[in-house]
């Protein structure tokens, strides 16, 4: 099937699959799934303008879906969400514009592709880490005192209670997310850096917002999975807007891919009642290896020029 916008051709079931595979990822983990969808789009040809367009376009409506879904499960902090809206659409827009001043030079693809894995492999290393380390504190305390209620405490625990402590107002509650006292300078930071992320490497950039949002806010895993994903429905709608302004986005592409996005969503969504804490941290690891093994692959090959 021939897409005139992007001047691609591309079997419509491929991206149907794709669709499904990253709507299962978002809903399980509340990621855009843009690890996966880059390197793949990127390894049919599609140009790396459009991948990071269209791919932010594909992610809005899959969000919507395992956003509701993790809504009835009470896993979305909508405070914490509308908190980090300003600082995400700051950080949205920048990295827009650092793709539209790359886009007519021959550093488009090395740029993003490059900084897109080094990302990928530094938070897949780092959280098999801290994952690790906190099954074994867990396994220690649990041998110590077995009667214990369990937790969905990290072993970096003491660098978010370091950070809610950080004086400067405003300060900020948040009873959802199990905290009594924050900054608000702090939620915007990681805002800022996830939407930055969004709009120069394309998806919702949970595979930086969610991690943020436990290891350094203290939210809880799961809740962090929902309030991500409703943070992805307005970093990605916003990048959609400003990439399509830009005639970054290929529409049909990314409604091809939604069909199988949607269904996904609800099914990994439902995934997270029997999975939690740094079980559902550990799971999360390999993906992002993979979606840099796809992208090291795709821009050896030479597929842009």
């Amino acid at each position: 099937m021939h897409f005139p916008v992007s001047d691609v051709s591309i079997e419509p079931v491929y991206l149907i699959l794709i669709g499904f595979v990253v709507g299962v990822l978002g809903g399980f983990f509340g990621v855009g799934g843009s690890f996966l969808v880059v390197p793949a789009l990127s390894a049919l040809g599609l140009p790396m303008n459009f991948v990071v367009g269209t791919d932010l376009a594909h992610i809005v409506g899959k969000s919507i879906v395992a956003a509701n879904s993790h809504r009835t499960m009470g896993n979305v902090d909508f405070k914490l969400g509308f908190l980090m809206v300003a600082g995400t659409v700051a950080g949205v827009e920048a990295g827009a514009r650092l793709i539209q001043s790359l886009k007519h030079t021959r550093y488009l693809d090395v740029a993003v592709g490059g900084t897109f894995m080094c990302v990928l492999v530094f938070i897949s290393l780092f959280m098999l880490w801290e994952a690790v380390k906190t099954m074994r504190m867990k396994k220690a305390a649990n041998a110590a005192h077995p009667d214990a209620r369990r937790s969905d405490a990290s072993a970096f625990g003491h660098v978010s209670k370091w950070i809610q402590r950080f004086p400067v107002p405003p300060f900020v509650s948040l009873p959802l997310s199990g905290i009594e006292r924050i900054s608000l300078w702090p939620i915007l930071v990681v805002a800022v850096i996830g939407g930055f992320f969004s709009g120069f490497l394309g998806g919702g950039a949970g595979y930086i917002r969610m991690p943020a949002m436990v290891y350094l806010l203290g939210v809880p895993t799961h809740v962090a999975v929902g309030t991500d994903l409703f943070e992805i429905i307005i970093s990605a709608g916003y990048g959609t807007f400003t990439h399509a302004l830009k005639g970054n986005v290929d529409i049909l592409i990314a409604l091809v891919m939604h069909t199988g996005a949607a269904l996904g969503a609800r099914f990994g969504a439902s995934m997270t009642k029997h999975i939690r804490g740094p079980g559902l941290r550990l799971a999360f690891i390999p993906l992002p290896l993979i979606g840099a093994l796809l992208l090291l692959r795709s821009l050896l090959a030479g597929r842009h020029h």
